[in-house]
């Protein structure tokens, strides 16, 4: 019985030692699902959270900072990303700290814990919707910042703003990426503010756009994940879309003298319906890689193995939404809470 005891303890020592050795496992990209509430038909907040919880969804992002919505996401596990309405931005922007102090406890802080927040997206597409608020943009930022100083919330809440691919003059091929000159009175400091603070440049990466407006150059393979042409780039080769566009980002923050900035895709997506290519089946393969890619920390030819952190567009079809019709069908989820098809986030 001793000789057992003895045999046993050497194995579990041995077995201890094994795993102390061992590299941790990786953790994948998070895969989160953007909360657009342009509809009259969306099931309450609550049975929202109810939703995302049920289907071990953990990062969520707000476009503004919508008390109704926020309210049922408060002591849950949900980790949101908010955002910073265009409009309110010359506010902060020409306004004290103790304005941005006040917006934040009054329009966030008051309905969640500044636990929850993982990011603020301080306007969204700005240089391309709305330019007039472009001068206010990384003012604005600044005074956010300064705001989640006072709180001593700066480490742990990460500021930037959701940019269109558009800023983007050129994207292929990637390496030749590079902004729109025209922007980078704005962008400049906004990227140096980004490393500066450890933040992320932040974009809404559409593979469908460019295919749907590019037909004979761009394959709907190439966009979907399932090409098996691929496209040589200096010693990189790249079989789809999504990461070229994401290399594009990267290679012109380095054209600007910026290296290692992180990026989050803040939107991308598929539609079920409304247009061409537009189609349940396409939707799945989209998000579908999209959303395996990140988990598994595949990341892209220039970054390989950082997965990419991404917020699928979008929970809901959004009914009020203008546009194609097309801009109307990117649901994942049925109003009733049923999948429109059988995608995983874990």
């Amino acid at each position: 019985m001793v000789m057992a005891r003895t045999k046993i303890h050497v194995i579990l020592v041995f077995v201890s030692s094994l795993l102390i050795l061992l590299p941790d496992s990786p953790v994948g990209a998070p895969v989160g699902v953007c909360y657009g509430r342009v509809a009259i038909n969306l099931p309450p907040p609550s049975d929202v959270v109810d939703l995302l919880r049920s289907n071990g969804i953990s990062r969520v992002r707000l476009f503004n900072a919508d008390a109704e919505a926020l309210k049922p996401f408060s002591g849950t596990e949900i980790q949101l990303m908010i955002g910073v309405p265009n409009e309110v931005l010359p506010t902060l922007a020409n306004g004290m700290v103790s304005t941005s102090l006040d917006w934040l406890q009054s329009n966030i802080f008051a309905y969640v814990s500044p636990s929850q927040v993982r990011y603020l997206a301080a306007g969204n597409e700005v240089l391309l919707k709305d330019p007039f608020y472009s001068p206010f943009l990384v003012p604005a930022i600044r005074k956010l910042h300064q705001a989640l100083q006072a709180l001593g919330l700066a480490d742990t809440i990460k500021l930037s703003s959701a940019h269109a691919a558009t800023v983007l003059s050129n994207s292929y091929p990637p390496s030749a990426g590079a902004f729109d000159p025209n922007l980078l009175s704005v962008l400049t400091p906004l990227l140096q503010f980004l490393r500066d603070t450890g933040s992320p440049l932040m974009v809404n990466v559409y593979p469908f756009f460019s295919y749907i407006n590019n037909m004979q150059s761009v394959s709907l393979d190439y966009a979907l994940f399932r090409s098996s042409a691929v496209h040589a780039d200096q010693k990189l080769a790249y079989d789809n879309m999504f990461d070229a566009t994401i290399d594009a980002f990267a290679y012109a923050m380095e054209r600007e003298g910026f290296q290692g900035i992180p990026i989050v895709v803040t939107e991308t997506g598929w539609p079920t319906a409304g247009g061409a290519a537009a189609n349940i089946e396409n939707a799945l393969a989209y998000n579908g890689n999209v959303a395996r890619r990140g988990l598994n920390n595949i990341g892209t030819p220039k970054r390989p193995g950082v997965g990419v952190e991404v917020f699928l567009f979008d929970l809901f079809d959004e009914d009020q939404k203008g546009g194609e019709e097309f801009e109307r069908h990117f649901g994942i989820f049925r109003v009733n809470g049923v999948k429109a098809y059988d995608l995983s986030f874990n």
